[in-house]
């Protein structure tokens, strides 16, 4: 409720966010602000999908996984993202690619969200946590190559 704005740009609360289920066109559906107060902070967990249907529909049409308790679903913007077919067609040819693959592509897409002058897209904090800094690898001088290379063939 808190990333979403009602009719006033201010961040829907229980009741504002049934009044807006309540003002849907052909809504069969009606929660009672109490009732959205108990999805919100997790005092009640089985509700029916008509009524997370509506809900989405109210907060302007987000996903309903965004509704989900779990930090991947988080991500509103990914989440709408995956809405559209292409996205998911992206996703399709992405499974199964190895990590450095991977990389690769986000590389590329970076750079083509540049060129395009789109915003850049912020790290998830996952994946942010997920990667370990990387350190630069020192260039070993050319005699130090040298010893290395010798040592390594002593053994043969």
């Amino acid at each position: 409720m808190a990333s979403r704005r009602d009719a006033n740009s201010r961040a829907f609360s229980a009741r504002t966010l049934s009044a807006a289920v309540d003002a849907l066109p052909d809504n069969r559906t009606s929660v009672s602000h109490a009732a959205i107060a108990k999805l919100a902070n997790g005092s009640q967990d089985n509700t029916t999908i008509a009524t997370v249907i509506a809900l989405c529909e109210a907060l302007g049409s987000v996903p309903p996984a965004h509704l989900l308790p779990h930090e991947s679903y988080d991500d509103l913007e990914a989440l709408e993202a995956f809405e559209r077919p292409s996205a998911r067609r992206v996703l399709s040819l992405l499974n199964g690619l190895p990590e450095s693959e991977l990389l690769n592509v986000i590389a590329d897409l970076e750079r083509r969200r540049a060129d395009l002058g789109l915003a850049p897209v912020p790290v998830p904090k996952s994946e942010a946590d997920e990667t370990p800094p990387s350190r630069r690898r020192r260039r070993r001088s050319k005699e130090e190559a040298a010893r290395y290379a010798a040592d390594a063939l002593e053994g043969f």
